[in-house]
């Protein structure tokens, strides 16, 4: 009603200022110079290029390619005049009588369901006008389309228009909306495609297919009972063309390439650039992506997500179907099905950053490769090992995976002496359980055993949780928030035991940026996506400046990075192995299977790949792991990306040395060592065993000779040592080997082991 009043309001005053020759004077002097419709040419597309020049995706809010009229389809032509001005070649730019028929059918709905906008008026609004709907915009814009028809002929007036009106999904012009809508060149077009297209310019939205397909197939009818009605088809044409479907998505090959990668870059760059520059400026992004290495981790990483939902839903059936019948209680197993799994994944090169390719997840906007802040469980364990390393240990030192327990006393958690399990602890003789903020806190393995005095080297490729537990009780939590901090990790970390666990939240980027950090050396780079920005010239608008600085020592890099290979060699990313290359990597499996992880990398590429659901419910079954179930198709990915690359291993820093040593003891290996015993071992020069071996093998290693190992046993008990700065001064060269006969002489060693908190 109120748009009905506005059109007669403009006529009237047109009528009544036609004699004032001032006002007039005015409203022609703000108007824009309708010559340029000869030589309108649209807003220039902005491309992403990927790292060897294919281009990604384009920012345009104009997808429009200019026709001559006799490239459009006649059918299509008359479908936009049968629905949006069907007195088009007999009025001279405004129409008295569809303005008054519109505003009697607005006063009649009571509301506003009918424009009086004629093509030419619609022309003149969008190519020169704003849509704001002020008094003096509408007058201007019917001595806009006065002046058009005056200086234009209608064929001219409407290729014009069919060039430039908006069909919706980003696309301006019949070409761009044939190609999006249905594949097609604009010739190609059917009667039903046409007449589709021709009832979406109303509202590009609501009778959009893609969005509300009912709404645009009544749409369609009415399109082609105005074309029945006023000559252009007959009825045997309608009937036909009413039956062809709709299209209900894009064709193949008009989806987004790389979405996660590319919403990521027009984040940064509108942010930088502005929304117009961006749009409408037609810039040329250069990026990291590989765009070849993109598609392989996308259909690799669905494929693997895909049949984890299968089997979930195997799980869930069989589950439902073991499950007793349930009268009042709440029921143990879930009437619905698990839902769609989501995952993230992100490959790096380790040397710059680059970021080569990024999945954020499956069919959604939120990108969980950098916005979910997810436990990283078990892959938060190097930093936890690099702390110990940066305070003396060694790979071969011995850390205890026994049973303990902790308990809060209102302000820190602290180690509870003498407990080795729940059922161990004596409350009512324990002081701070009269405070009404005790708690207990009993951390355990993921399998419940428990391996007794072990190497770290073990206790990481087993993913010990209690040797974890022990180490930053031993070295202190804050220092291993200062290493994954230094190695690239940004978010908050909390300094208490159970960071050892990966109890604090971060994104899959920072983990894998992390790991590259390993990986280089040391030295940690900042992820990027875009290597140069160039405007519509070609001139350089901004390149990528690396930035880089040492995280942590080359030498604590490769000691941390040497033990990751024996994850993968014979742990828990062993299955990753069958890549048969130098790798390194660490699993990962958060508090009740919420979340599953897997960090890999060689000399040149890291890898970063997580699993779980958004409601962060469990994944179901307890063999449900990083191991088990994203390394297979974490390996698979890789497999694809390093197909033709040279196989390199991890160069050595300087002042790293290998000996060979028990892997069972840490100490210098002897000829009467198991065979598998005996490994070479790396260490920071100095910091190497300086003792031989002298332990029965045939019997269990505590009580024996473990008071000769390289650095004390890591464990629950406290003796009185400062471990902050508890570390292994250089000794001298390890002695000779004994000979044949002292070893048959060699007694027996009983001396108990030396504890550390």
């Amino acid at each position: 009603m109120v748009r009905s009043r506005f059109y007669l309001g403009a006529l009237l005053i047109l009528a009544i200022i036609a004699g004032d020759a001032y006002i007039l004077r005015r409203l022609l002097a703000g108007l824009p110079d309708i010559t340029v419709l000869e030589d309108y040419t649209p807003s220039l597309t902005s491309r992403v290029f990927d790292c060897k020049g294919q281009v990604v995706a384009e920012f345009s809010i104009e997808k429009r390619a200019l026709l001559s009229l006799a490239k459009i389809p006649v059918d299509l032509q008359n479908a936009v005049i049968a629905i949006e001005d069907d007195r088009f070649f007999q009025h001279w730019g405004i129409s008295p009588r569809g303005i008054l028929r519109s505003a009697l059918a607005n006063l009649i709905a009571g509301r506003v369901r009918q424009g009086g906008s004629t093509i030419t008026m619609q022309l003149s609004r969008q190519i020169f006008l704003t849509r704001q709907r002020k008094l003096i915009r509408k007058l201007r814009e019917i001595l806009l389309a006065i002046q058009i028809e005056r200086n234009f002929s209608k064929p001219e007036i409407l290729q014009f228009y069919l060039n430039q009106v908006y069909f919706g999904e980003g696309a301006y012009g019949v070409q761009a909306a044939a190609r999006i809508y249905f594949g097609k060149e604009v010739g190609e077009l059917s009667l039903a495609d046409c007449a589709l297209l021709a009832g979406i310019i109303q509202a590009p939205r609501g009778n959009s297919p893609f969005v509300h397909p009912d709404q645009a197939r009544r749409r369609r009818g009415a399109v082609l009972g105005r074309m029945l009605d006023a000559g252009m088809i007959a009825k045997a044409e309608l009937e036909a063309a009413s039956r062809e479907p709709i299209p209900l998505s894009r064709p193949i090959g008009q989806e987004t390439q790389a979405p996660y990668f590319v919403e990521h870059v027009r984040k940064r760059l509108e942010q930088r650039y502005g929304t117009a520059t961006l749009w409408r400026g037609g810039l040329k992004i250069h990026t990291t992506l590989d765009l070849e290495q993109q598609k392989t981790v996308e259909a690799l990483m669905e494929k693997g997500l895909t049949a984890f939902d299968e089997s979930a839903r195997k799980e869930w059936e069989r589950k439902l179907k073991e499950a007793p019948p349930m009268l009042d209680a709440a029921p143990e197993v879930s009437t619905s099905p698990p839902t769609k799994i989501q995952g993230a994944f992100v490959l790096m090169d380790v040397k710059t950053g680059a970021i080569r390719a990024m999945v954020g997840g499956r069919d959604s906007i939120f990108n969980r490769a950098t916005q979910a802040r997810r436990q990283p469980g078990s892959t938060f364990k190097p930093f936890v090992w690099g702390a110990a390393l940066e305070s003396g240990m060694t790979a071969a030192s011995l850390v205890e995976d026994t049973p303990l327990a902790y308990y809060y006393d209102g302000r820190d958690w602290r180690l509870l002496e003498g407990a080795t399990d729940q059922y161990s602890i004596d409350l009512a003789t324990q002081p701070f359980a009269q405070s009404t903020d005790f708690k207990i806190w009993v951390p355990n393995n993921f399998d419940g055993k428990f391996l007794g005095t072990i190497t770290l080297r073990k206790a990481l490729a087993l993913s010990r949780n209690i040797a974890s537990i022990n180490l930053i009780t031993h070295v202190g939590p804050p220092l291993v928030v200062d290493i994954a901090h230094r190695a690239g990790i940004h978010s908050d970390l909390e300094a208490v035991p159970a960071l050892g666990l990966g109890a604090s939240a971060v994104s899959p980027l920072e983990m894998t940026d992390a790991f590259a950090t390993f990986a280089n050396g040391g030295i940690t780079v900042v992820p990027y996506t875009v290597e140069r920005v160039e405007d519509a010239a070609g001139k350089q608008l901004e390149s990528h400046v690396p930035s880089e600085r040492e995280g942590i020592s080359p030498q604590l890099a490769y000691l941390l990075t040497n033990l990751l290979k024996g994850v993968v060699r014979n742990g828990t990313g062993s299955h990753a192995s069958r890549l048969g290359r130098p790798l390194a990597g660490k699993t990962g499996t958060s508090n009740e299977n919420r979340d599953l992880w897997f960090i890999g990398y060689t000399p040149d590429l890291v890898a970063g790949a997580w699993m779980g659901y958004d409601d962060f419910s469990s994944l179901g079954r307890k063999d449900w792991t990083g191991g088990s179930t994203v390394v297979p198709w974490w390996t698979e990915i890789m497999e694809q990306i390093l197909k033709d690359q040279p196989k390199r291993d991890f160069p050595v820093p300087a002042k790293i040395v290998f000996v060979q040593v028990d892997s069972e003891t840490g100490l210098l290996s002897l000829p009467t060592c198991p065979k598998k015993n005996r490994i070479l071992e790396a260490f920071l020069e100095g910091t190497e065993p300086q003792s031989y071996c002298q332990v029965d093998h045939s019997k269990p290693l505590a009580g024996q000779a473990a008071s000769q190992a390289p650095a004390a046993v890591i464990g629950p008990m406290v003796q009185g040592v400062d471990a902050s700065t508890t570390s292994v001064p250089a000794g001298p060269a390890p002695p000779p080997l004994p000979t044949d006969e002292e070893l048959e002489n060699r007694q027996p060693v009983n001396e108990e082991p030396i504890i550390l908190e």
